[in-house]
């Protein structure tokens, strides 16, 4: 099976169904059996060609007047990707593209696909003054919202980040307990090390090593979601919560800031992560953190029931507005009442997990979004005292998006 088959077979499963673009060619590359370069070629195609849809579209019906048949279509968007945005050999784009379609179709493909070739230089002038939603195939009212919020030129380039592949960062763990190891991990990446702001971050290539994955030695994790970990400041002698733990990125860090898991709790309402994110706790040196099952929303949550933390993390789920680099699907999941949705659940969740605070205590709460909405509005909102608040912009900082804030009662 071919890279481009399965890209094929993953773009048309992912239109046609509501799984995630991720899982849907996980599923296929297991199931046919492609990893290494394969992969990495049909991860290239099917998310290159999801991140550029309406561009891709908009070409076709340039080149191509009339009705195209849904399957047709997909051939022609992922042999257009190939020739406009890859970076692909043109007579690779083409022929294994066209080889790919049913045999009365492949004329039409090889006939649009070549014209696509004639006509590249043109539609490379052009493309420049499309507007925004076209150019960047991002759905109009992201566009309108942002240009409102940040500004016509941050929008563009928030838009344009967002199209590119992601960076790949991880985290040098300290807890792990073979400091031998964990030195030779240092100097091996010493020149990957992104700088002082970050400590312990650092960019790589391609896949992990896997082995300092299994022993702990190292999280990937990207620098952005650093920020409200250190905005928290957890110290050794504290009881410090994690109130929407899993899987334990964070959780495993706060540990390692404080230099004491035995202090942090990590809390979900789901037994299931939970399991996941004991896993991760004990790889990484945390095990000893306590485990806390709770549902935040749950009205009759009684805070004499917990002895109260000293400072607690609230990373709310959100919009993940500031992860569309990351996450392909983001963007086409979104609708527009999506962003108050949110907001009214992230300040009910910030309200309830505020009570188990010791008087005096201290909440940030952090979201991996970069809409006024969901972080500024909802701080604003919650009553709590607001000391410091902290952002990173993708188009500014060169990381995910992500919100912090530290409040007091």
């Amino acid at each position: 099976m071919s890279s481009r088959r399965v890209a094929l077979e993953a773009l048309t499963e992912w239109e046609n169904t509501s799984f995630y673009a991720e899982d849907i060619l996980a599923d296929l590359a297991s199931h046919y059996k492609i990893a290494g370069p394969d992969r990495a070629l049909a991860v290239e195609i099917l998310y290159g060609t999801i991140r550029n849809l309406f561009l891709i579209d908009e070409i076709i019906d340039e080149l191509r007047r009339g009705k195209i048949k849904s399957e047709t279509r997909n051939l022609l968007r992922i042999g257009l990707f190939q020739i406009f945005l890859s970076g692909i050999a043109d007579h690779a784009a083409v022929n294994e593209t066209v080889n790919l379609a049913r045999k009365h179709e492949r004329g039409l493909v090889n006939a649009i696909l070549r014209n696509a070739l004639r006509q590249r230089d043109q539609f490379e002038k052009a493309i420049p003054s499309w507007s925004l939603e076209d150019r960047f195939s991002h759905p109009g009212f992201l566009i309108e919202r942002w240009e409102k919020q940040h500004g016509i030129e941050e929008t563009a380039a928030l838009c344009e980040w967002n199209n590119q592949p992601p960076s790949n960062y991880a985290r040098i763990n300290t807890l792990a307990s073979d400091k031998e190891a964990l030195n030779r991990v240092r100097s091996e990446i010493e020149p990957s090390l992104i700088g002082p702001e970050y400590p312990e971050f650092f960019r790589f290539e391609g896949a992990p090593n896997q082995d300092w994955l299994a022993e702990g030695l190292i999280y990937v994790q990207d620098p952005s979601t650093s920020r409200a970990c250190r905005l928290l400041d957890p110290q050794p002698s504290e009881r410090i919560l994690d109130a929407c733990g899993a899987p334990g990125g964070k959780a495993a860090y706060l540990a390692a800031l404080s230099r004491n898991p035995e202090s942090i709790t990590v809390a979900d309402s789901s037994e299931k992560r939970l399991e996941r994110t004991r896993g991760n706790l004990e790889r990484l040196g945390a095990g000893a953190a306590a485990l806390l099952q709770i549902d935040w929303t749950d009205g009759e949550l009684d805070p004499s029931a917990l002895e109260p933390f000293d400072a607690i993390l609230l990373d709310v789920p959100c919009s993940n507005s500031g992860v569309i680099r990351r996450r392909v699907d983001v963007r086409w999941r979104l609708q527009e009442g999506d962003f108050e949705r949110q907001a009214d659940l992230q300040g009910e969740l910030l309200s309830s997990a505020a009570r188990f605070l010791k008087p005096g205590g201290r909440i940030v709460y952090s979201t991996c979004s970069i809409d006024q909405e969901e972080n500024e509005k909802v701080v604003e909102r919650s009553g709590l005292h607001v000391e410091q608040t902290v952002c990173s912009l993708p188009w500014r900082d060169g990381f995910d998006g992500a919100f912090a804030a530290l409040l007091r009662a």
